[in-house]
């Protein structure tokens, strides 16, 4: 019985994932609808069903966090060829975010075993990686966290980097960078949480300042040419 259990997951999850590849790859059907951008949301379906399974917790992520960066790289290459906007990128891409953060939030909650090796940020049941003095989880594989810190720096700089190019030459006043460099503390913080999160504030506070000089150097004014009365 057990291995035909197996292997009904392994066809169930085989199958969630080409549903998947359907709309990562949607644009070659060339029926000019953006239902494409669907493959950040689609692809949360297996890997809840991977996390449902009991599968490493952190690996669970990781996978998810790769097939985000497939899209990414999809649709960057579709906004050099002017035909998408980064805007709608991130709207996808922090809806899938939000709604991961949901199931989070409920599935652990009906389905126990979904519990294994998380721990729970408020609401959320959210990978249980360090312990209270930041020291790595004994349940953590070492070689599954490497890859997970990168994939997640890939991620982040794949977000984070269009949306700098997408600023620059353009007018900001130096007031309105406040905006903005709130708009990236979010993903600093992440990333300092899964670098180092012992020095996670101070971390994020050196990532902020060099963006703050980054985008003095990239954006201007727009007062540079006023005339002095």
């Amino acid at each position: 019985m057990a291995e035909y259990e197996v292997i009904n997951a392994t066809i169930i999850v085989a199958t969630l994932f080409i549903i998947y590849g359907i709309f990562l790859f949607f644009d070659l059907f060339k029926r000019n609808e953006k239902y494409g951008y669907l493959a950040y949301i689609v692809a949360l379906i297996p890997i809840n069903v991977l996390w449902f399974l009991q599968f490493d917790a952190l690996g669970v992520y990781l996978v998810l966090f790769i097939l985000w960066i497939f899209c990414l790289l999809r649709d960057l290459y579709g906004v050099t060829k002017e035909k998408k906007e980064i805007n709608d990128i991130v709207l996808y891409l922090v809806l899938a975010i939000i709604i991961q953060l949901i199931l989070t939030a409920i599935l652990p909650v009906s389905i126990t075993t979904m519990q294994t090796n998380t721990i729970e940020y408020w609401f959320f049941h959210l990978p249980d990686t360090y312990t209270d003095t930041f020291g790595i989880e004994s349940w953590v594989n070492p070689t599954i966290l490497l890859a997970f810190r990168i994939t997640t720096s890939i991620l982040i700089g794949l977000v984070i980097v269009p949306l700098l190019v997408d600023l620059k030459g353009e007018d900001v006043p130096l007031p309105v960078f406040i905006i903005v460099i709130g708009l990236f503390i979010p993903p600093f913080l992440y990333l300092s949480f899964v670098w180092l999160p012992g020095a996670m504030p101070l971390l994020t506070f050196l990532m902020s300042v060099l963006l703050f000089i980054l985008l003095l150097l990239i954006t201007k004014s727009g007062k540079e040419f006023q005339k002095k009365k």
